[in-house]
């Protein structure tokens, strides 16, 4: 077991405060799945920085932040993936992160995949435990309270979320392999990370697999370097070579791997999760659907409290006038990364005179032309661009997906792709009710603006 009893250097589950490493960790050893040698440095971090990876092995090193959208679908694994980079195998990593935890950190890794150690997540807590542990940072921890239930099924495997009043996630996982009962039995674990001793009650739980599983990734090359008496292989008898840490164990692993796959969406959830047969895809799912509750109430809120620009504000920035500015507000403006404005349609726009008249829609060539318009303004806060006007160059990717109508409020988002100082390349989203209405990715050239 982990040397952990009551360790006071470990973070206080109910901590309202950023924590992030006492020192820098390093850990080595081969890939779980594809065999090669890595090295894993983990490294404190500044607050808000977050928990990112980096592939140090890599001319020039590549960032990966650890979030459930940079998660590349693969078979028994969580990879996070950017551009042709990725890192395989980040889940028992992170599950030790979220046991431990730790908001802020930086994690350098030289290979393809994570240490694997003996399959567990207790290969990346215990170093962290030795060096110090955990360290409060003079920053607010952010935590999101699941607004709406969400179930995801997926033939005879399920994983859903539900509000709870308790002060963290609370995971409720039923372990049932049916037909392959004799050899894992049926397997319920009740977890709540409030209450629950994470190094104790979990870290040690190892990965496994059943032996004909185990058999056919071996023919396909993968795990070739490992033995039973490394990782847990499950026969008729049970354990081969081996022995359960738990009587338990497969389901401990299972709820290891949710707490770390669930890690993804950036910030500790309070809710309820239950999971029957759930994997790292339902759980992927699951994390990207929690990320979508996350972005509405940050939408909400911005839209009920924001207000970096003001129409004023707006005027001077951007050359439009009526009847064709099409952004009544700006409400957050996170430096020249990412805007969110506001139009609201009214019956009194002078196009639903003639767009129609006994149908009135907004037409989709205004809905992309408010969201150049929001993404002119996002470009001009760049210091190069100041008198300089976005003018629309080329659409990508456009789809209007529904109808805007009298009475909407049209919420547009701009993020920015690639920016030089003659071209801007921005990711837009027009939203009503939370529900995409038109989107694109648009080009812009900037160019002088005419001077009196």
């Amino acid at each position: 077991m982990l040397r952990s009893e009551q360790n006071e250097t470990l973070a206080p589950a109910a901590s309202t405060r950023q924590h992030t490493l006492a020192a820098a960790v390093t850990i080595e050893g081969k890939g779980l799945l594809l065999g090669e040698d890595a090295k894993v440095v983990i490294e404190p971090a500044e607050v808000d920085a977050g928990i990112v990876f980096e592939r140090s092995d890599l001319d020039p090193p590549v960032r990966i932040p650890a979030l459930v959208d940079n998660v590349a679908p693969r078979a028994r694994r969580t990879t996070l993936k950017s551009g042709e980079a990725s890192i395989e195998t980040v889940e028992h990593c992170m599950s030790a992160l979220a046991g431990l935890g730790i908001d802020n950190a930086l994690i350098r890794i030289s290979g393809p995949e994570m240490p694997g150690g003996d399959g567990s997540a207790r290969p990346f807590l215990q170093p962290i435990v030795d060096a110090g542990g955990v360290v409060e940072q003079d920053g607010e921890r952010r935590s999101f309270v699941l607004r709406e239930p969400i179930v995801i099924d997926d033939g005879d495997a399920m994983i859903a979320a539900i509000p709870h009043e308790g002060d963290g996630m609370r995971v409720v996982f039923d372990l049932d392999y049916g037909a392959h009962g004799n050899r894992i039995k049926r397997q319920v674990l009740n977890w709540d990370t409030a209450s629950g001793n994470y190094p104790e009650d979990l870290a040690s739980a190892r990965t496994y697999s059943l032996h004909e599983e185990a058999q056919a990734l071996w023919q396909r090359g993968i795990g070739r370097h490992l033995t039973p008496k490394d990782v847990l292989v499950i026969g008729d008898d049970g354990p081969i070579d081996n022995s359960y840490r738990f009587k338990d164990e497969p389901v401990r692993h299972k709820v290891l791997d949710a707490l770390g796959d669930l890690y993804l969406v950036g910030c500790p959830v309070r809710c309820r999760v239950l999971a029957f047969r759930s994997g790292h895809g339902l759980n992927r799912r699951l994390g990207l659907r929690i990320r979508e509750q996350m972005a509405a109430a940050d939408r909400q809120y911005s839209l009920q409290h924001g207000q970096v620009m003001d129409v004023r504000s707006i005027l001077k920035t951007l050359p439009h006038r009526y009847p064709l500015l099409l952004v009544d507000r700006v409400v957050e403006m996170d430096g020249s990364r990412r805007a969110v404005g506001v139009k609201n349609v009214t019956i009194n726009e002078q196009f639903f005179q003639g767009h129609y008249p006994g149908t009135p829609i907004m037409p989709g060539v205004l809905i992309i032309e408010a969201m150049g318009q929001l993404g002119g303004l996002l470009l001009s806060q760049k210091l190069e661009h100041t008198g300089k006007i976005a003018v629309l160059m080329s659409l990508d990717k456009c789809k209007l997906r529904r109808p805007v109508v009298p009475g909407d409020q049209l919420v547009l988002e701009a993020e920015s792709l690639r920016v030089t100082a003659r071209m801007g390349h921005v990711r837009c989203r027009a939203l009503v009710d939370d529900k995409v209405a038109a989107e694109a990715d648009i080009k812009f050239m900037l160019v002088d603006a005419e001077q009196d």
